[in-house]
């Protein structure tokens, strides 16, 4: 499929929360590391939970170590000639730059790998990540279970005491399981300001 000595391309990892996107982006970065290829694993700085900032955690606990950035100049700035694999978390939380990190990187010959939510809370593109889904050689997208319905969920439903977050809330809003639920299309909901939520839940 890659021609060359040192072929580049790029990889993303994209769909809902709790579908399983930093636990499979962990497990290309243990199998490139296990094939003795020189990893970079970076993260937003702006995730912080589970393990802490220096860590890619899955929600079921999967951990790998992880260097915290808040630009993709930064990721650009930080790469290694010699790093064969780049591989960002969260990339949701970085800037439209990080769509020429990942071309300039991949031209370079280097394997980028990418994983972030594609859709904010209110069921719009999220961040860059719509673009690197178009410009990758290689797109994954998961889904999680809706926690209604139990069918395939592909929207974040972010609660705020336990009731759907409106929709001129602020887009980023980092949280788990107490702030967020994964729903399919038809149970996602998120009211106007002005609506009656007693029937959205």
């Amino acid at each position: 499929m890659f021609h060359g000595t040192r072929p580049g391309w790029i990889e993303v990892i994209a769909g809902v929360m709790f579908s399983g996107k930093s636990e499979e982006l962990i497990r290309r970065v243990r199998r490139a590391v296990i094939a003795r290829k020189p990893v970079q694993l970076f993260k937003s700085h702006l995730d912080a939970r589970y393990a802490g900032l220096y860590s890619v955690t899955s929600h079921d606990g999967e951990t790998a170590e992880a260097t915290p950035v808040d630009s993709s100049e930064e990721v650009m700035r930080l790469w290694r000639p010699e790093t064969a694999v780049v591989a960002v978390d969260e990339v949701q939380f970085l800037d439209d730059g990080i769509v020429t990190v990942a071309n300039t990187l991949a031209d370079r010959g280097v394997r980028v790998v990418l994983a972030g939510i594609d859709m904010d809370f209110r069921g719009l593109p999220f961040g860059p990540v719509p673009t690197l889904l178009a410009i990758a050689e290689i797109v994954d997208k998961l889904q999680a279970i809706c926690v209604v319905c139990g069918g395939p969920a592909s929207r974040n439903q972010r609660l705020v005491n336990g009731k759907p977050a409106v929709w001129n809330s602020p887009t980023i809003m980092v949280g788990g399981r107490e702030s967020y639920e994964a729903r399919c299309r038809h149970r996602h909901k998120v009211p106007r300001a002005d609506e009656d939520q007693t029937a959205l839940l």
